[in-house]
């Protein structure tokens, strides 16, 4: 049963790899039981790890495409397509609610990238519901993001889920082969130090920028800014959820969060997802 509220949630799912798009695990299986809980929306926002450019844009095309963008995972995947309807309107709302800053509607160059695709096709594997991405400005400050956020979440008010896309922690040159369901002792401290922080006072979550664990955990920002969108969401409302607790190859953690109505899920999941033999994990732009 579907629950009923009047503002949409938003969620930030860590997403791991690819594969899980494919592959029934404990992740997975979380995904359609948080799929089955939301309210069904208007319309799906996503900001995803993958969309990391020069740029603040909105996807504003009525059929985007899915976007295949990684290195050495099976054809299957590659063959795999999510046909979720754009909504330029959508994109037209997202533009006014950041005024005065500027968002570019991008009417023929991305579509849907697997950090959003392969979340949406568990959650909502219809994919009847239109679906805009918001991109990554790699220019911008953290700060900015947050700003964005609490911007974006007025479309909540009008339909519309926020989804963020991304993995708190995600080092893909620290990946241990030999641990594919557990995650490292410093993976673990600022997992838990963001699951704290996001619990008592995201609208703080930048001081976690001086965590001894931070430049391990986030060397490379772009899967760690999606979480900046649910934090600055959850400052307006004081809080946030943490949901499917969780880790892989040592390096990267799945925990999710969400703010809105309380969730009723598994604290801890575990997952094994295929990952190439033939191309270096750092490579593979899981």
């Amino acid at each position: 049963m579907n629950m009923q509220t009047s503002r949409m949630p938003a969620l930030f799912i860590g997403h791991g790899s690819p594969m899980n798009t494919l592959e029934l695990n404990g992740f997975t299986r979380a995904w359609r039981s948080l799929g089955e809980k939301l309210p069904k929306p208007r319309a799906i926002l996503v900001v995803s790890a993958h969309w990391f450019i020069g740029a603040t844009a909105v996807t504003a095309m009525a059929r985007p495409r899915t976007i295949h963008d990684f290195y050495g995972f099976p054809k299957t995947l590659f063959d795999f397509e999510y046909p979720a309807d754009g909504s330029p309107e959508v994109a037209g709302e997202v533009v006014e609610a950041v005024k005065p800053d500027w968002v570019g509607l991008d009417h023929d160059q991305w579509g849907l990238d697997h950090g959003t695709w392969s979340v949406l096709a568990h959650l909502y594997p219809k994919a009847n519901i239109p679906v805009v991405q918001v991109s990554i400005n790699a220019h911008k400050p953290f700060e900015y993001h947050i700003a964005l956020a609490t911007r974006l979440s007025s479309l909540r008010d009008k339909g519309v889920l926020v989804l963020s896309s991304g993995n708190v922690v995600h080092n893909l040159g620290l990946v241990e082969w030999n641990r594919p369901t557990e995650g490292a002792d410093w993976a673990h401290r600022f997992d838990e130090a963001v699951m704290r922080q996001m619990a008592e006072d995201p609208a703080a979550i930048l001081k976690l920028n001086q965590h001894p664990d931070f430049a391990r955990s986030v060397p490379t920002p772009d899967h760690y800014i999606p979480l900046l969108y649910t934090a600055g969401i959850a400052a307006a409302e004081g809080r946030s959820q943490p949901l499917i607790r969780g880790y892989s190859l040592g390096s990267l953690s799945m925990t999710s969060y969400n703010v809105g109505p309380e969730l009723s899920l598994p604290a801890t999941a575990e997952g094994i997802s295929e990952m190439p033999g033939n191309v270096p994990a750092d490579q593979t732009n899981i």
